[in-house]
């Protein structure tokens, strides 16, 4: 057993597996690093990476930055500044610059989703669906590694006015209280399991007295990341104590675990964390997008499944990577996503067809590409909403004109020459977007 280190680009010599990096790809994270935030530790460097297959290893393209994230423009302009060290405060200005061209804020989050408590904004919470509510918290803003995909990566990247935290348990809980349609409340970050136990008690305990809340969730990385959470840390015990006393509760305790790769639940370290999540009453569901580079193949996807369901793991959700960031580096287009998809749900038993997608969580809701098909000699996408802002949009399908290369709602025009999707109008009118 070793105790929790983290690298990034001030500290990456000290990695043991740093003469296993070659200059040019060294280069490229001090780069890119400038941009997107990077960060590994040493349960992935030491368990999860294929240090004889980088950069082509995919746990290496999940955690370390690559020269293609960047465009060939920006890419070779910040080269030539870390290259001849040039002074710091410039090279941020100049990777500020960067960042706001990358859609940092995608799918109206911060403008669409923030509630109001009277008519002060609670920033650090999003209400999007009727139901559900998502909390950040102030302490859970950082992760035990950062993923190279993140559409979270504004949160770590110093772009302070358009981060989410919040460390008012009191207005959640006010404004839990005022909501009694709320049913779920969603912890996320960042990645909340980052906090100690003594601050999940902080902010989980109060919301027992809500008589209304059922679900209590959790989006986290750490089963991947830094499974010793659950196993080892001087505090495992103490939290896995709390989540009994969450689940004796009453409520719904889910476990979202973001998994990318089944190598990510491989090692001894996770099968333990899992067993041991499980037995505090716990549901563990799994969700991730398919991503270029990481699991972009149906068998990477099948064995997943398989392996999650084994451990007594709910798949829940295929993602299409988001509309921010490094997004070009790493989407699928649609329809290859959806035959990903397919090749690996035709491949597992019933158990693990529990899972969704491939889906767009985009400003209207969560839209998932069902099928490609030809209606009247037209070959189009039928897509469904799996959620959405107007709740009489969830569960009605609608069809889009095929495109081979699109890789976003926004690259989708209506079938059969129509002017709007069916909910545009209604989107436009009250929320001008």
């Amino acid at each position: 057993m070793f105790s929790y280190q983290s690298y990034t680009a001030n500290n990456i010599h000290e990695l043991p597996q740093f003469d296993c990096i070659s200059p040019e790809q060294l280069h490229a994270i001090k780069v890119v690093s400038e941009v997107y935030p990077f960060r590994v530790n040493s349960h992935v460097a030491e368990n999860l990476i294929d240090w004889s297959n980088i950069p082509d290893d995919p746990m290496f393209r999940l955690t370390f930055p690559q020269a293609g994230m960047l465009s060939g423009n920006d890419y070779q302009m910040l080269s030539d500044l870390v290259g001849s060290n040039a002074d710091p405060l410039f090279i941020r200005e100049e990777a500020r610059k960067i960042q706001l061209r990358q859609n940092p804020n995608p799918a109206g989050q911060m403008e669409l989703n923030t509630p109001l408590l009277g008519d002060e904004p609670l920033h650090g919470l999003q209400h999007k669906y009727r139901e559900s509510v998502l909390f950040f918290p102030l302490e859970a803003q950082v992760c035990h590694a950062y993923c190279t995909y993140c559409f979270r990566w504004p949160q770590f990247s110093g772009l302070e006015n358009l981060k989410f935290a919040n460390d008012s348990i009191d207005k959640l809980v006010e404004y839990l209280e005022l909501h009694p349609e709320v049913k779920d409340v969603i912890f996320t970050g960042g990645d909340p399991m980052v906090m100690s136990t003594s601050l999940i008690k902080k902010y989980m305990r109060p919301l027992l007295g809500v008589s209304t809340l059922k679900t209590i969730r959790i989006g986290t990385k750490s089963l991947s990341w830094w499974p010793q959470r659950y196993t080892a840390e001087a505090d495992a015990d103490e939290l896995l104590r709390f989540f009994e006393e969450v689940v004796a509760s009453g409520r719904h305790l889910g476990v979202m675990a973001h998994i990318s790769h089944p190598r990510e639940i491989a090692t001894p370290d996770a099968t333990e964390a899992i067993r041991r999540l499980r037995a505090t009453g716990a549901v563990i569901r799994s969700q991730s997008p398919v991503v270029r580079h990481v699991n972009d193949d149906a068998d990477v996807w099948r064995e997943m499944w398989q392996k999650q369901v084994q451990l007594g793991i709910i798949p829940y959700y295929m993602f299409v990577e988001r509309d921010t960031g490094p997004k070009r580096y790493f989407e699928v287009p649609l329809c290859e996503a959806l035959d990903i998809y397919n090749g690996a749900y035709q491949q597992i038993s019933g158990l693990g067809r529990t899972v969704r997608g491939p889906s767009m969580s985009c400003s209207p809701g969560k839209v998932i590409v069902e099928d490609v098909t030809e209606i009247n000699d037209e070959k189009v996408f039928v897509l469904k909403f799996t959620q959405s802002r107007n709740p009489e949009w969830t569960n009605k399908t609608f069809l889009a004109e095929f495109d081979e290369s699109a890789s976003w709602i926004d690259d989708l025009n209506p079938a059969f020459g129509e002017d709007s999707f069916f909910f545009e109008p209604e989107l436009m009118r009250r929320y001008g977007s």
